[in-house]
């Protein structure tokens, strides 16, 4: 099996942009994983592009059949939230590697699945007023802004993400997003 790559980081750390540059010139060779999700899809985002956006009920048969390898329920102010990776057949491919956006949580979870030597970890961070104003641009330009939503998650990514969690998952490197064109090339340098 490839090596995965797995970006995570705080909500509104650049996640997404990154991920989007690094698959964009070709310059790394990698494939992707779609994640799956229960809640709804914002405005812009594409059904198997973003996420495979399920019900409840497909997440239970996926279940059924064994081939859940990590699973997260979000209780949002808005309901019950599901994010979770299904043995697709993805990872049993050789060849490139492969390039996933999870959590902490769900890093932990693919690392004893997979183990240690097949995860690389790829830690995003900025500064925490950055990313709140990322945050409440994003809302604002929503046609059904979910602020409540929006500091739910600020708030409870403290947490998640917190020192001591980043240590006990055996995360050491962080990659700053101050500057996207320099957190790129450290990204891509290591991919080589």
């Amino acid at each position: 099996m490839s090596k995965i790559y797995y970006l995570m980081g705080k909500s509104s750390s650049g996640k997404d942009t990154i991920y989007k540059n690094l698959l964009k010139d070709g310059k790394c060779a990698l494939k992707t994983y779609t994640m799956y999700t229960t809640r709804p899809m914002r405005e812009k985002e594409k059904q198997d592009r973003e996420y495979h956006f399920v019900t409840e009920e497909d997440f239970r048969e996926y279940k059924a059949a064994g081939r859940i390898i990590e699973n997260r329920v979000y209780n949002t102010v808005l309901g019950p939230w599901r994010y979770f990776t299904v043995d697709d057949g993805t990872f049993s491919k050789e060849g490139d590697p492969i390039l996933m956006i999870g959590t902490l949580e769900s890093y932990i979870s693919m690392k004893d699945y997979f183990g240690e030597e097949k995860m690389v970890p790829l830690y995003i961070e900025c500064d925490d007023g950055e990313r709140l104003a990322r945050a409440l641009k994003r809302e604002r330009e929503s046609s059904e802004p979910h602020y409540r939503e929006m500091c739910r998650r600020y708030l409870a990514d403290c947490e998640d993400f917190s020192d001591e969690n980043l240590e006990k998952a055996g995360i050491t490197k962080r990659y700053r997003n101050d500057d996207l064109t320099e957190c790129l090339n450290e990204i891509e340098a290591l991919m080589k």
